[in-house]
Protein backbone atom coordinates (compact mmCIF):
# COMPACT_ATOMS: atom_id res chain seq x y z
CA UNK A 1 0.00 0.00 0.00
CA UNK A 2 1.22 3.83 -0.52
CA UNK A 3 1.73 5.74 2.30
CA UNK A 4 -1.64 6.40 4.51
CA UNK A 5 -2.94 10.00 5.17
CA UNK A 6 -2.79 11.64 8.63
CA UNK A 7 -6.40 11.38 8.05
CA UNK A 8 -6.76 7.40 7.93
CA UNK A 9 -4.16 7.19 10.43
CA UNK A 10 -5.74 8.93 13.35
CA UNK A 11 -8.59 6.54 12.54
CA UNK A 12 -6.53 2.85 12.34
CA UNK A 13 -3.23 3.52 13.76
CA UNK A 14 -0.92 0.75 13.87
CA UNK A 15 -3.72 -2.24 13.74
CA UNK A 16 -7.67 -2.23 13.49
CA UNK A 17 -7.71 -5.81 15.71
CA UNK A 18 -6.18 -5.67 18.94
CA UNK A 19 -7.27 -8.87 20.57
CA UNK A 20 -7.63 -12.36 19.54
CA UNK A 21 -11.14 -11.96 20.04
CA UNK A 22 -11.42 -9.63 17.66
CA UNK A 23 -12.43 -6.27 19.26
CA UNK A 24 -12.80 -3.57 16.76
CA UNK A 25 -12.63 -1.17 19.76
CA UNK A 26 -9.66 -2.15 21.90
CA UNK A 27 -10.44 -3.70 25.51
CA UNK A 28 -9.57 -1.38 28.43
CA UNK A 29 -7.14 -3.16 30.66
CA UNK A 30 -8.35 -2.18 33.76
CA UNK A 31 -5.63 -3.86 36.50
CA UNK A 32 -3.12 -2.97 38.59
CA UNK A 33 -0.62 -5.92 38.21
CA UNK A 34 -0.07 -8.81 35.58
CA UNK A 35 0.62 -12.27 35.59
CA UNK A 36 3.75 -14.36 35.18
CA UNK A 37 3.58 -17.58 33.19
CA UNK A 38 6.27 -19.03 35.13
CA UNK A 39 8.81 -17.63 37.43
CA UNK A 40 11.81 -17.45 35.14
CA UNK A 41 9.53 -15.45 32.53
CA UNK A 42 8.66 -12.83 35.35
CA UNK A 43 12.74 -12.76 36.21
CA UNK A 44 13.71 -12.06 32.19
CA UNK A 45 10.99 -9.38 32.65
CA UNK A 46 12.81 -7.37 35.56
CA UNK A 47 15.94 -7.73 33.90
CA UNK A 48 14.47 -6.52 30.26
CA UNK A 49 15.53 -9.99 28.38
CA UNK A 50 11.73 -10.37 27.27
CA UNK A 51 8.43 -7.78 26.95
CA UNK A 52 5.75 -7.88 29.26
CA UNK A 53 3.71 -6.15 31.73
CA UNK A 54 4.25 -6.49 35.12
CA UNK A 55 2.59 -3.01 36.75
CA UNK A 56 0.46 -0.42 35.15
CA UNK A 57 2.97 2.24 36.63
CA UNK A 58 4.91 1.14 34.12
CA UNK A 59 3.79 -0.44 31.38
CA UNK A 60 -0.19 -0.88 30.42
CA UNK A 61 -1.64 -2.75 27.34
CA UNK A 62 -4.03 -0.12 26.70
CA UNK A 63 -1.49 2.87 27.70
CA UNK A 64 0.81 1.14 25.16
CA UNK A 65 -1.56 1.52 22.53
CA UNK A 66 -2.26 4.87 22.88
CA UNK A 67 1.66 5.41 23.04
CA UNK A 68 2.07 3.87 19.58
CA UNK A 69 -0.63 6.13 17.99
CA UNK A 70 0.87 9.30 19.37
CA UNK A 71 4.11 7.67 18.14
CA UNK A 72 3.38 7.37 14.68
CA UNK A 73 0.97 10.85 14.23
CA UNK A 74 4.11 12.71 15.36
CA UNK A 75 6.34 10.77 13.72
CA UNK A 76 8.62 9.45 16.53
CA UNK A 77 9.69 5.80 17.33
CA UNK A 78 8.25 5.59 21.07
CA UNK A 79 6.29 7.49 23.39
CA UNK A 80 4.86 7.60 26.96
CA UNK A 81 2.26 8.85 28.19
CA UNK A 82 1.82 10.68 31.81
CA UNK A 83 -1.14 11.52 33.77
CA UNK A 84 -1.06 15.60 32.61
CA UNK A 85 0.74 17.80 29.61
CA UNK A 86 2.86 19.06 32.81
CA UNK A 87 3.97 15.74 34.26
CA UNK A 88 5.08 15.09 30.81
CA UNK A 89 7.20 18.09 30.48
CA UNK A 90 8.36 17.94 34.09
CA UNK A 91 9.80 13.99 33.24
CA UNK A 92 11.47 15.62 30.16
CA UNK A 93 13.20 18.29 32.25
CA UNK A 94 13.73 16.21 35.59
CA UNK A 95 15.58 13.47 33.15
CA UNK A 96 17.64 15.99 31.02
CA UNK A 97 19.04 18.45 33.59
CA UNK A 98 20.64 18.27 37.20
CA UNK A 99 21.66 21.41 39.59
CA UNK A 100 23.89 23.27 38.21
CA UNK A 101 22.57 22.73 34.56
CA UNK A 102 20.30 25.48 32.35
CA UNK A 103 17.60 25.64 29.83
CA UNK A 104 16.86 28.26 26.73
CA UNK A 105 13.17 28.42 26.30
CA UNK A 106 10.45 30.99 24.51
CA UNK A 107 9.27 33.73 26.92
CA UNK A 108 5.69 32.94 26.14
CA UNK A 109 4.83 29.67 27.61
CA UNK A 110 1.48 27.99 29.34
CA UNK A 111 1.32 29.50 32.48
CA UNK A 112 1.86 26.18 34.52
CA UNK A 113 5.27 25.17 32.29
CA UNK A 114 6.52 28.89 32.99
CA UNK A 115 6.11 28.49 36.85
CA UNK A 116 7.72 25.24 36.71
CA UNK A 117 10.91 26.90 34.31
CA UNK A 118 10.69 29.97 36.42
CA UNK A 119 9.81 29.12 40.25
CA UNK A 120 9.93 25.43 40.80
CA UNK A 121 13.68 23.78 38.78
CA UNK A 122 15.57 26.64 40.30
CA UNK A 123 15.06 25.65 43.34
CA UNK A 124 16.99 22.87 42.60
CA UNK A 125 19.37 25.23 40.82
CA UNK A 126 18.56 24.62 37.40
CA UNK A 127 17.92 27.95 35.83
CA UNK A 128 15.90 28.68 32.72
CA UNK A 129 17.19 31.35 30.08
CA UNK A 130 13.95 32.80 27.83
CA UNK A 131 13.98 34.12 24.31
CA UNK A 132 10.98 35.96 22.49
CA UNK A 133 9.88 34.96 19.10
CA UNK A 134 11.29 38.49 17.89
CA UNK A 135 15.10 37.69 19.90
CA UNK A 136 15.66 34.38 18.38
CA UNK A 137 16.19 36.02 15.10
CA UNK A 138 19.07 36.00 14.50
CA UNK A 139 19.95 32.28 15.19
CA UNK A 140 23.09 33.69 16.94
CA UNK A 141 20.78 35.13 19.70
CA UNK A 142 19.68 31.96 20.62
CA UNK A 143 23.74 30.57 20.63
CA UNK A 144 24.30 33.56 23.33
CA UNK A 145 22.37 31.92 25.77
CA UNK A 146 23.27 28.70 25.14
CA UNK A 147 26.47 27.78 27.20
CA UNK A 148 28.27 24.33 28.58
CA UNK A 149 25.65 23.21 31.14
CA UNK A 150 22.60 23.65 28.97
CA UNK A 151 21.09 20.40 28.37
CA UNK A 152 18.05 21.61 26.36
CA UNK A 153 16.02 23.85 24.17
CA UNK A 154 12.27 24.13 25.05
CA UNK A 155 9.67 25.87 22.48
CA UNK A 156 5.86 26.43 22.53
CA UNK A 157 4.44 27.23 18.87
CA UNK A 158 1.91 28.53 18.32
CA UNK A 159 2.17 29.56 21.46
CA UNK A 160 0.09 29.99 24.58
CA UNK A 161 -1.97 32.61 24.50
CA UNK A 162 -0.32 35.00 22.32
CA UNK A 163 -0.06 32.93 19.20
CA UNK A 164 3.44 33.37 19.03
CA UNK A 165 5.28 31.31 15.74
CA UNK A 166 8.62 30.51 16.62
CA UNK A 167 10.98 28.85 13.56
CA UNK A 168 11.46 25.12 14.20
CA UNK A 169 14.12 24.93 12.21
CA UNK A 170 16.28 27.63 13.17
CA UNK A 171 15.91 26.47 16.69
CA UNK A 172 16.82 22.75 15.29
CA UNK A 173 20.24 24.45 13.80
CA UNK A 174 20.99 25.37 17.25
CA UNK A 175 20.07 22.68 19.17
CA UNK A 176 22.58 20.57 16.99
CA UNK A 177 25.26 22.48 16.71
CA UNK A 178 25.34 22.26 20.30
CA UNK A 179 24.81 18.43 20.69
CA UNK A 180 21.59 19.28 23.12
CA UNK A 181 18.02 18.58 22.71
CA UNK A 182 15.37 20.64 20.94
CA UNK A 183 11.64 20.25 22.56
CA UNK A 184 8.45 21.35 20.98
CA UNK A 185 5.28 21.53 22.84
CA UNK A 186 2.81 20.97 20.05
CA UNK A 187 -0.73 21.20 22.21
CA UNK A 188 -2.08 24.19 20.00
CA UNK A 189 -1.10 22.44 16.71
CA UNK A 190 -1.78 18.98 17.07
CA UNK A 191 0.31 16.28 15.18
CA UNK A 192 -2.12 16.82 12.36
CA UNK A 193 -1.37 20.55 11.41
CA UNK A 194 2.35 20.04 12.47
CA UNK A 195 5.21 17.74 13.02
CA UNK A 196 8.15 19.09 14.84
CA UNK A 197 10.15 15.93 14.83
CA UNK A 198 10.07 16.04 10.90
CA UNK A 199 11.77 18.90 10.69
CA UNK A 200 14.15 18.13 13.24
CA UNK A 201 12.99 18.17 16.88
CA UNK A 202 14.22 15.49 19.38
CA UNK A 203 11.00 15.24 21.18
CA UNK A 204 7.41 16.47 20.81
CA UNK A 205 5.40 17.04 24.53
CA UNK A 206 1.58 17.62 24.52
CA UNK A 207 -1.66 18.30 26.91
CA UNK A 208 -2.99 15.34 25.92
CA UNK A 209 -5.95 16.95 27.71
CA UNK A 210 -6.57 19.38 25.04
CA UNK A 211 -7.21 18.50 21.30
CA UNK A 212 -5.91 14.97 21.18
CA UNK A 213 -9.46 14.41 23.76
CA UNK A 214 -10.84 16.56 22.54
CA UNK A 215 -14.28 16.59 24.65
CA UNK A 216 -12.88 18.34 27.91
CA UNK A 217 -13.36 14.86 30.12
CA UNK A 218 -9.89 13.77 30.53
CA UNK A 219 -6.34 14.88 31.89
CA UNK A 220 -3.09 13.39 30.20
CA UNK A 221 0.06 14.32 29.15
CA UNK A 222 2.70 12.74 26.32
CA UNK A 223 6.51 12.40 25.14
CA UNK A 224 7.39 11.05 21.70
CA UNK A 225 10.51 11.10 21.10
CA UNK A 226 13.63 8.21 20.07
CA UNK A 227 13.57 4.78 21.55
CA UNK A 228 16.46 5.83 23.41
CA UNK A 229 15.34 9.03 25.11
CA UNK A 230 11.99 7.23 25.86
CA UNK A 231 13.99 4.50 27.68
CA UNK A 232 16.18 7.02 29.38
CA UNK A 233 12.97 9.03 30.82
CA UNK A 234 11.46 5.84 32.04
CA UNK A 235 14.81 4.88 33.77
CA UNK A 236 15.41 8.44 35.00
CA UNK A 237 11.79 9.37 35.96
CA UNK A 238 8.31 8.02 34.87
CA UNK A 239 8.91 4.68 35.95
CA UNK A 240 10.07 5.78 39.82
CA UNK A 241 8.24 8.82 40.53
CA UNK A 242 5.08 7.39 38.80
CA UNK A 243 3.09 9.62 36.65
CA UNK A 244 1.21 7.13 34.81
CA UNK A 245 -1.59 7.50 32.94
CA UNK A 246 -4.76 5.70 33.87
CA UNK A 247 -5.86 2.91 31.27
CA UNK A 248 -9.60 4.18 31.40
CA UNK A 249 -7.88 7.61 30.41
CA UNK A 250 -5.55 5.92 27.51
CA UNK A 251 -9.04 4.23 25.93
CA UNK A 252 -10.45 7.78 25.97
CA UNK A 253 -7.57 9.42 24.39
CA UNK A 254 -7.58 6.40 21.44
CA UNK A 255 -11.01 7.48 20.54
CA UNK A 256 -10.69 10.99 20.59
CA UNK A 257 -8.12 10.78 18.56
CA UNK A 258 -10.60 8.89 15.70
CA UNK A 259 -12.14 12.42 15.34
CA UNK A 260 -8.96 14.61 15.10
CA UNK A 261 -8.46 15.49 11.53
CA UNK A 262 -11.83 16.31 11.19
CA UNK A 263 -12.37 18.85 14.46
CA UNK A 264 -9.19 20.19 13.93
CA UNK A 265 -10.13 21.10 10.19
CA UNK A 266 -13.20 22.43 11.86
CA UNK A 267 -11.65 24.76 14.45
CA UNK A 268 -9.28 25.59 12.23
CA UNK A 269 -11.85 26.52 9.34
CA UNK A 270 -13.99 28.29 12.15
CA UNK A 271 -11.48 30.45 13.78
CA UNK A 272 -10.09 31.97 10.57
CA UNK A 273 -13.12 33.23 10.15
CA UNK A 274 -13.62 33.99 13.52
CA UNK A 275 -10.25 36.46 13.61
CA UNK A 276 -11.05 37.96 10.11
CA UNK A 277 -13.76 39.37 11.45
CA UNK A 278 -12.81 40.11 15.00
CA UNK A 279 -9.72 41.84 12.74
CA UNK A 280 -12.69 44.37 10.90
CA UNK A 281 -14.28 44.85 14.31
CA UNK A 282 -13.97 48.61 15.57
CA UNK A 283 -14.07 47.31 19.04
CA UNK A 284 -10.92 45.23 18.65
CA UNK A 285 -7.47 46.56 18.58
CA UNK A 286 -5.56 43.56 17.52
CA UNK A 287 -6.03 39.98 16.82
CA UNK A 288 -3.18 37.44 16.82
CA UNK A 289 -3.79 34.51 14.99
CA UNK A 290 -0.95 33.19 12.50
CA UNK A 291 -3.53 32.35 9.74
CA UNK A 292 -3.64 36.24 9.51
CA UNK A 293 -0.91 38.70 7.19
CA UNK A 294 -1.12 40.41 9.59
CA UNK A 295 0.59 38.32 11.98
CA UNK A 296 4.27 38.76 12.80
CA UNK A 297 4.43 34.65 12.04
CA UNK A 298 2.49 34.15 9.03
CA UNK A 299 4.90 33.04 6.88
CA UNK A 300 7.15 31.09 9.06
CA UNK A 301 3.55 29.03 9.91
CA UNK A 302 2.50 28.54 6.42
CA UNK A 303 5.89 26.86 6.18
CA UNK A 304 5.49 24.26 9.17
CA UNK A 305 1.85 24.06 10.04
CA UNK A 306 -0.76 22.54 7.28
CA UNK A 307 -3.78 24.91 8.55
CA UNK A 308 -3.18 27.76 11.72
CA UNK A 309 -5.53 25.56 14.38
CA UNK A 310 -8.36 26.55 16.26
CA UNK A 311 -6.85 29.07 19.23
CA UNK A 312 -7.07 32.43 19.14
CA UNK A 313 -6.71 35.64 21.08
CA UNK A 314 -7.28 39.65 21.08
CA UNK A 315 -7.06 42.74 22.81
CA UNK A 316 -10.17 45.18 23.18
CA UNK A 317 -10.39 48.83 23.11
CA UNK A 318 -11.20 49.75 26.85
CA UNK A 319 -8.98 46.42 28.19
CA UNK A 320 -9.77 44.22 31.01
CA UNK A 321 -13.27 46.30 31.79
CA UNK A 322 -14.05 46.03 28.00
CA UNK A 323 -13.26 42.24 27.93
CA UNK A 324 -15.03 41.05 31.19
CA UNK A 325 -18.06 43.01 29.51
CA UNK A 326 -17.92 40.68 26.70
CA UNK A 327 -17.01 37.77 28.50
CA UNK A 328 -19.84 37.83 31.07
CA UNK A 329 -22.93 38.76 28.20
CA UNK A 330 -21.67 35.92 25.57
CA UNK A 331 -24.22 33.18 24.96
CA UNK A 332 -22.45 30.20 23.55
CA UNK A 333 -18.55 30.86 24.55
CA UNK A 334 -18.26 29.35 27.35
CA UNK A 335 -15.96 31.28 30.15
CA UNK A 336 -13.42 28.68 31.30
CA UNK A 337 -10.05 27.67 30.86
CA UNK A 338 -8.29 24.87 29.01
CA UNK A 339 -8.87 24.57 25.29
CA UNK A 340 -9.26 22.43 22.40
CA UNK A 341 -12.92 21.15 23.71
CA UNK A 342 -15.98 20.66 20.90
CA UNK A 343 -17.24 23.69 23.00
CA UNK A 344 -16.58 26.96 22.14
CA UNK A 345 -13.95 28.06 25.83
CA UNK A 346 -12.79 32.08 26.33
CA UNK A 347 -10.74 32.57 29.30
CA UNK A 348 -8.33 36.07 30.49
CA UNK A 349 -4.79 35.31 30.42
CA UNK A 350 -3.60 37.68 32.34
CA UNK A 351 -5.73 36.93 35.43
CA UNK A 352 -6.54 32.88 34.80
CA UNK A 353 -3.78 30.84 32.66
CA UNK A 354 -1.27 32.97 33.08
CA UNK A 355 -1.01 34.56 36.65
CA UNK A 356 2.14 33.15 37.42
CA UNK A 357 3.66 35.74 35.26
CA UNK A 358 5.10 39.21 37.06
CA UNK A 359 3.56 42.15 35.60
CA UNK A 360 6.81 42.44 33.96
CA UNK A 361 6.70 39.09 32.32
CA UNK A 362 3.45 39.42 30.73
CA UNK A 363 4.58 42.44 29.30
CA UNK A 364 8.26 40.99 28.01
CA UNK A 365 5.64 38.20 26.56
CA UNK A 366 3.18 40.68 25.21
CA UNK A 367 0.04 38.94 27.30
CA UNK A 368 -1.54 42.83 27.72
CA UNK A 369 -4.09 43.00 30.45
CA UNK A 370 -6.34 43.36 27.94
CA UNK A 371 -5.93 40.13 26.22
CA UNK A 372 -8.30 37.61 25.62
CA UNK A 373 -8.00 33.91 24.67
CA UNK A 374 -10.67 31.84 22.68
CA UNK A 375 -10.68 27.79 21.56
CA UNK A 376 -12.84 28.08 18.93
CA UNK A 377 -15.19 25.02 18.89
CA UNK A 378 -16.93 22.79 16.71
CA UNK A 379 -20.14 24.65 17.13
CA UNK A 380 -21.50 27.01 13.85
CA UNK A 381 -19.09 29.17 12.79
CA UNK A 382 -21.90 32.42 12.02
CA UNK A 383 -23.60 31.55 16.00
CA UNK A 384 -20.58 32.26 17.35
CA UNK A 385 -20.09 35.19 15.50
CA UNK A 386 -23.29 36.40 16.61
CA UNK A 387 -22.34 35.36 20.11
CA UNK A 388 -19.36 37.73 19.84
CA UNK A 389 -20.89 40.01 18.59
CA UNK A 390 -23.80 40.68 20.68
CA UNK A 391 -21.02 40.55 23.33
CA UNK A 392 -19.05 43.27 22.43
CA UNK A 393 -22.55 45.10 22.31
CA UNK A 394 -22.13 45.53 25.80
CA UNK A 395 -19.37 47.39 25.25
Amino acid sequence: MKKLSKDTLVVHGIKTVYTSTMDLVPPIHMTSTFKFKDAEFGSNIFKGTEKGFIYSRMGNPTVSLFQEKMALLEGGEDAIATASGMSAIAAIAMTLARPGDNLVAGTTLYGGTFALFKKHLPLLNIQPRFLTPSEACPISNIEAKIDKNTRFLFIETPANPTLDIFDIKTWVTAAKKYNIALIVDNTFATPYLQNPISLGADMVVHSATKYIGGHGDIVGGVVIGSCKMMALIREEYTNHFGPAMSPFNAWLFLRGLKTLALRMKRHSDSAMKIAQWLESHPKVDRVYYPGLTSHPGNRVAQHQMKKFGGMLAFDLFGGIDAGKKLMDNLKICTLAVSLGDCDTLIQHPASMTHSTYSAEEKKKAGISDGLIRLSVGIEDVDDLIDDLNEGLSFI
